[in-house]
C-alpha cells in the first residue's frame, strides 16, 4: 500500500509540468502559440523545422509529425536503455529563455505578473503552479477559475494552489488574482493595514447588501455611530472595484482564426489553421552523442536527454491542443447547426457545461478553448465563446442571450444619474418593463459578474 502511494505521488509530480505546459498552450491564441514554438525552436537543439510539406498527402498532421520522428531514430533505444537509467526532469522556463517578442509601448498584465513571480524564491512546483494561476487571470485582474477547479485540473492538493494564489494576490496591482469583488476589496484593505477596521468588517460581512442599505441602516447593522459608518463607506468607495483598474490596456492585436469551418454539401469540416505555426520534428543528428559507448560526457548526455524530453512535451502539447480544439468545435457545430447553416440570427442558447459533457472534458478546458480564440465560419470570424450563451425568457416567448442582458444592464448603469445611481431593484424594474423577465437577485449576480460596484459605491456628488 505504501509503495503504491509513493508511486502515485511520484507520478503526479512527474506529470505536473507536462500538464501545465499543455494547459498553457491550449490557452494561447494562434499568434502567441507561434511565438512560443519559435522560441522553443531557437533554444532547443533537439527541435528542427520541417521546411517542405507534401500538400497532396492525406495523412493527418499528427501522423506526419510522429512518422518524421519515428522513422528518423528510435530515441528510446538510446535514452531508456542506459546503464544509469533516465529520470524525467521537470521543465522550467528560465527568465532568460522567455520569449521577448516585438517591442511594445507598455508591458501587459501577464508579463507584469510573470516578472514578479520570477523574483520569488519558489520551488519548481510552486513556480509552475504560479505560471498556471497567472494564466487564469482575466484582463481586469480576477481569477477566471476557482481554486478547487485548479486543484482538480492539476491533480494537486487544494492547499498547494491556495498558497500560490495568496502569493500572487500580494503582487502589484494589489488585489490581483482575487476570485470576486469582496476578496479584492478585503485584500486592498489588508494592504493598508486595515484588516481589523470597520470598513473591512463591512466588506467581509455585508458587501452584497450595500446597495440596499442606507448609512443609517449600516450604522445600526454594525452597532456604530452614523459618523463612523459614513467614514467607513468613504474608505470603501476609495478602493478599486477591479484590481487592474485600466493600468494594462493591451494594444490592438490582429485577429487570426485558430480554426476554419468549411461547408461541404451537408457536412461541416473543422480545419486547424496552423499555417503560422512552424512544423517541428526531433533532430536525429544528436543520436550519436547519447549512443551507448559514445565518448560524450555524462553532462552532455543529461543535457540532450532533458532537451529531448522538453521537445517531446512540446510536440505532444501542440498535438493535444489541435485535437482538443477541433473536438470542441465539432461539438459546438452539432449544437449550433442552425447558425452555421442560416446565420447569426439563429444562434441558440448554449452553455459550456453542455459541450463539456458532449466531449467528456471539464468546463475549464472548454473555457480555455473558447477565450481569445477565433473561428472562421461561412458567416464571418467569431470568437469561439460567442457560441455560448444562456437564454433569458422574454414576455413574447422568445429567448434573449445572457450576454445581451448584461449589455443592457451596462447601458442602464452608463445612463444613470451620477448623484442617484440605480439600485439593483430599480434595474430589475426597468428590465421587466422592457419585457426581460429575470429575478432581482439575478440582476445582482450579473452586476457582480461584470465587476460593477453596488449603487451606493457608484454615487458621485455633482457640482
Amino acid at each position: 500500500m505504501k509503495l503504491g502511494l509513493n508511486l502515485n505521488v511520484s507520478l503526479r509530480q512527474t506529470l505536473a509540468p507536462q500538464l501545465i505546459q499543455s494547459l498553457k498552450m491550449l490557452q494561447m491564441p494562434v499568434l502567441k502559440l507561434e511565438q512560443t514554438v519559435r522560441m522553443e525552436l531557437a533554444t532547443n537543439p533537439l527541435l528542427e523545422e520541417i521546411e517542405e510539406v507534401d500538400v497532396d498527402t492525406d495523412q493527418s498532421d499528427e501522423a506526419k509529425d510522429e512518422e518524421n520522428e519515428t522513422e528518423t531514430v528510435d530515441w528510446d533505444e538510446y535514452l531508456f536503455d542506459d546503464e544509469e537509467g533516465y529520470k524525467v526532469k521537470e521543465f522550467r522556463e528560465t527568465p532568460e529563455e522567455r520569449f521577448e517578442g516585438a517591442a511594445s509601448q507598455s508591458i501587459n498584465l501577464y508579463q507584469h505578473l510573470t516578472d514578479q513571480l520570477a523574483l520569488l524564491k519558489l520551488s519548481e512546483q510552486e513556480h509552475l503552479v504560479g505560471e498556471y494561476v497567472i494564466g487564469n487571470i482575466s484582463p481586469d485582474g480576477y481569477l477566471t477559475i476557482s481554486i478547487p477547479e485548479m486543484a482538480k485540473e492539476l491533480e494537486m492538493e487544494t492547499s498547494i494552489i491556495e498558497g500560490v494564489v495568496e502569493k500572487v494576490q500580494r503582487f502589484d496591482p494589489v488585489g490581483v488574482g482575487s476570485q470576486d469583488l469582496r476578496e479584492s476589496l478585503m485584500i486592498q484593505l489588508k494592504e493598508k493595514g486595515m484588516q481589523d477596521s470597520l470598513p473591512y468588517r463591512i466588506v467581509d460581512e455585508h458587501i452584497h447588501q450595500l446597495d440596499r442599505k442606507s448609512i443609517l441602516q449600516i450604522a445600526k447593522l454594525m452597532s456604530v455611530p452614523v459618523e463612523k459608518a459614513q467614514n467607513a463607506m468613504g474608505v470603501i468607495k476609495s478602493l478599486n472595484p477591479t484590481p487592474v483598474h485600466g493600468r494594462f490596456e493591451s494594444a490592438a492585436m490582429p485577429v487570426v482564426p485558430d480554426l476554419v469551418v468549411e461547408h461541404f454539401g451537408d457536412e461541416f469540416v473543422v480545419l486547424h489553421n496552423d499555417a503560422y505555426v512552424p512544423r517541428l520534428r526531433i533532430n536525429a543528428n544528436y543520436k550519436n552523442l547519447v549512443r551507448r559507448g559514445s565518448d560524450s560526457s555524462k553532462d552532455t548526455k543529461d543535457y540532450i536527454r532533458q532537451k529531448l524530453e522538453q521537445a517531446r512535451w512540446l510536440l505532444n502539447s501542440i498535438n493535444q491542443r489541435r485535437s482538443t480544439m477541433i473536438r470542441v468545435m465539432e461539438a459546438i457545430i452539432e449544437k449550433q447547426r442552425d447558425f452555421f447553416e442560416q446565420g447569426p440570427t439563429f444562434l441558440k442558447p448554449l452553455i459550456m457545461e453542455d459541450i463539456a459533457r458532449e466531449v467528456s472534458m471539464n468546463v475549464a478546458t472548454i473555457s480555455r478553448v473558447s477565450n481569445s480564440k477565433y473561428v472562421q465560419t461561412p458567416f464571418g470570424v467569431y470568437e469561439i465563446k460567442y457560441f455560448f450563451n444562456s437564454g433569458i425568457a422574454k414576455e413574447d416567448g422568445s429567448d434573449m442571450a445572457k450576454r445581451s442582458v448584461k449589455q443592457r444592464i451596462a447601458e442602464i448603469i452608463k445612463e444613470e444619474p451620477l448623484d442617484k445611481p440605480h439600485s439593483d431593484q430599480e434595474i430589475y424594474r426597468l428590465l421587466n418593463a422592457e419585457g426581460i423577465k429575470l429575478a432581482r437577485r439575478t440582476v445582482t449576480k450579473y452586476r457582480e459578474e461584470m465587476k460593477v460596484q453596488p449603487a451606493r459605491l457608484r454615487k458621485r456628488v455633482t457640482a
